[in-house]
């Protein structure tokens, strides 16, 4: 396999990062520094994966039954198809990844199963890496019928530059529970539960990489959590 592109946004710890929600930015405590004299380097970080960074969520992100992503996980390398999208300006002037959007870009598209979904919205630049979602900056999100839409193509994993596939604001998370296929309104499992399906968040996709067809490499930090930092890799065969 070839390396083409780790599409994880790196969390550098005390400095400029990515931000949803408001909520602290990730930091680290030295409690060792050999240039302080101590015999090693270590130090205690502190984080908030849904909102930090690059992150890995499972259905246990919308449950009341406290299910990690290490359970939910079972592909290591997968196929994957990268796209392009520019979100459309709705009536209430949002921006939204709509069905009509993908149609004309995943018309053609016939991947294998396990299989994940990449996408890049447009405008793309390398603000993404730093960039702080909230009530006064919303970021793009999907409607259900374009969640619908991707869900008919059978792709178990989605990847997305966005803080959330939902509006930031909106409590029912409508696009998380057609992804999961978890009843609107409820926070329980059942046996139609897309268990094994993942979300990862807050990606950036560099220019370079061209749209198209890929293998994907998901790897995950071993937290038992329903989100996780997260590092996935795009490859060639």
């Amino acid at each position: 396999m070839k390396f083409v592109a780790d599409i994880s946004i790196p969390l550098n710890f005390n400095g400029p990062q990515p931000n949803a929600f408001g909520v602290d930015a990730a930091t680290s405590k030295t409690l060792g520094d050999t240039r302080d004299g101590s015999s090693v380097n270590f130090e205690q970080y502190t984080l908030t994966p849904h909102c930090n960074g690059t992150h890995t969520e499972c259905v246990g992100h919308i449950t009341d039954e406290r299910i990690s992503v290490r359970e939910c996980l079972r592909d290591v390398v997968m196929n994957a198809v990268l796209v392009t999208a520019e979100p459309r300006p709705v009536a209430n002037g949002d921006l939204v990844i709509t069905r009509d959007s993908l149609l004309e870009i995943l018309a053609d598209t016939n991947v294998l199963a396990p299989a994940a979904f990449v996408l890049r919205t447009l405008p793309n630049d390398d603000t993404k890496l730093t960039q702080r979602y909230d009530g006064n900056n919303l970021s793009p999100y999907f409607n259900v019928q374009a969640m619908e839409f991707i869900l008919e193509f059978g792709f178990t994993h989605l990847l997305v530059d966005l803080p959330s596939i939902d509006r930031l604001d909106d409590p029912d998370l409508p696009a998380h529970r057609v992804f999961w296929n978890v009843e609107q309104g409820r926070r329980e499992v059942n046996a139609a539960t897309r268990i094994n399906s993942t979300i990862t968040e807050m990606i950036y996709v560099p220019n370079e990489v061209a749209d198209g067809e890929y293998l994907l490499n998901l790897q995950i930090a071993p937290f038992a959590s329903d989100a996780v930092p997260s590092r996935p890799i795009l490859l060639l065969p």
